[in-house]
């Protein structure tokens, strides 16, 4: 990932191309594979990646890493993303469990300065279409 260092500090024919940029970060998803809680569960929605992971060597000697996702009945969103080594050994993320997300409480959104009481934008009488273009 060297070639992204100070990428935007650099003049546009030193950076890397949008077809590189795409191919470099195509590498590095995946798909977590959901499905429905069963009934007397606290989520909605739990899944995680393909058995054995997918492969990564992002940092610390990791071969692999695997996702999981839950999404709670109570708005929480539980996510663990780790790394491994072709040993099995876990060499980066967090070992004690899933990061969880919670929701902001009601009194976030009474204070006038929160960026979520801004009033809603105008809305639009006409639908706009079309597609977005990366320009140089």
């Amino acid at each position: 990932m060297e070639e992204y260092k100070n990428f935007c500090d650099r003049p546009k024919d030193q950076r890397p191309q949008p077809e590189e940029v795409i191919g470099d970060i195509a590498e590095h998803l995946t798909t977590i594979h959901l499905k429905r809680c069963p009934r007397g569960k606290r989520c909605l929605y739990e899944g995680s990646t393909s058995p054995g992971g997918f492969p990564n060597s992002w940092q610390n000697g990791a071969t692999y890493c695997t996702s999981e996702l839950a999404v709670l009945k109570n708005n929480e969103i539980h996510t663990w993303d780790r790394g491994f080594d072709d040993d099995g050994n876990q060499v980066w993320g967090q070992k004690d469990g899933p990061y969880e997300f919670k929701p902001a409480p009601t009194s976030c959104f009474n204070d006038m300065l929160s960026p979520l009481n801004f009033p809603p934008p105008p809305s639009m009488d006409r639908r706009i279409e079309g597609s977005f273009i990366l320009q140089d």
